[in-house]
């Protein structure tokens, strides 16, 4: 077993602190990461306080990982010793099924084991994430991350990097498409970056006014404030795709009217509670709501790949693990550009 360091919520109204446990072993097929970098994500947030329902105590979060590979097992033929190496949002899955089968581990019928908050696939284990100095995971479920890039700022694209790109992948955004990101947060700036470099004209819709200087810094054509409905309607059945990347409270129709015939609204967000919509909002135009989850291990290099190709990272602030408390009440009032990421040193010490 592996003694490791991490930080921990033992409730949903404990803050987090300090917690020791063990990593298994490195099997055959297992890479060990001393982790360097881990990514706050809002979802940390929303299970660390149970607010989507079944948490696991105690939850080590993050799965926003990079670092360094400190041992590789035996079997293992596609990473070495030394090597940069990345963990996502999950760490298994059945691998079986009809959609492991097509590198969609994370619609495994099954159901994929999360990095964290989840049971590991013995049924008995709970799996702990990237707050932590070391992790082990088998090698399928790694990823190779270029050393060109920043790496503390690689870390976000673990999640808020794919779970922005397969969307926009899977509709064929190309140059010449109209595509709204809704939200620049963690999400909507990775949302902007990528519909930016795949040639679309992009445009940032948002509540607040003061994203529009940031905005056209990211590179979006148009800003458009929701809160106006005069601008809003200006862009009535204009867009071939909206990207949803808010995880507040809020409704959906007011986008979906803004779609033009067959035009998308995917939703990446992941509000606590439900939101309604009528029919007669996607009858007009033939529009849609679709939802998506991160991207499977194939992609998920895809992306990484691609990034190190376009100098593609996330916007960045450094916090030590000691600072992570005040990081989340900042994180719930939106008050950070635009991903915490925590430098894994400082729990060493």
């Amino acid at each position: 077993m592996i003694p490791v360091n991490a930080y921990a919520a033992q409730s949903a109204t404990s803050p987090l602190a300090p917690f020791n446990f063990e990593r298994r072993a490195v099997g055959p097929h297992d890479v060990q990461v001393e982790i360097l970098y881990c990514g706050v994500c809002h979802s940390d947030l929303h299970q660390v306080r149970d607010e989507w329902g079944g948490s696991i105590y105690p939850m080590v979060p993050g799965h926003e990982i990079v670092g360094k590979i400190v041992k590789t097992g035996s079997e293992v033929r596609n990473f070495k010793v030394g090597e940069i190496a990345g963990v996502g949002v999950m760490v298994d899955s059945c691998r079986v099924c009809k959609n492991c089968k097509q590198d969609l581990e994370q619609y495994c019928v099954e159901g994929m084991t999360g990095t964290y908050n989840a049971m590991e696939r013995d049924g008995k284990t709970i799996a702990q994430g990237g707050y932590s100095t070391q992790i082990v995971v088998d090698e399928k479920y790694v990823l190779h991350v270029s050393e060109k890039l920043d790496l503390k700022a690689v870390a976000p694209l673990l999640c808020a990097g794919i779970t922005t790109y397969s969307p926009l992948r899977f509709a064929s955004v190309k140059p010449g498409m109209k595509v709204a990101i809704v939200g620049l947060g963690g999400l909507g700036h990775m949302g902007v970056k990528f519909a930016v470099s795949f040639g679309a004209e992009v445009s940032l819709l948002s509540t607040s006014k003061s994203k529009e200087a940031d905005a056209k810094k990211l590179g979006v054509h148009h800003f458009i404030l929701t809160t106006d409905r005069a601008e809003m309607k200006k862009y009535a059945s204009y867009f071939d795709v909206i990207l949803d990347t808010v995880s507040a409270n809020h409704e959906y129709e007011a986008y979906l009217d803004l779609l033009d015939l067959n035009g998308r609204l995917m939703v990446v967000g992941l509000p606590p509670e439900p939101s309604k919509v009528g029919a007669f909002k996607l009858l007009n135009n033939r529009r849609s709501i679709t939802g998506s989850m991160i991207g499977g291990i194939k992609e998920t290099q895809e992306m990484l790949d691609y990034c190190a190709e376009h100098n593609i990272v996330a916007d960045v602030e450094m916090i030590n693990m000691q600072e992570i408390n005040e990081a989340y009440e900042r994180m719930a009032k939106n008050d950070v550009k635009y991903r915490f990421v925590i430098d894994i040193n400082s729990l060493k010490s």
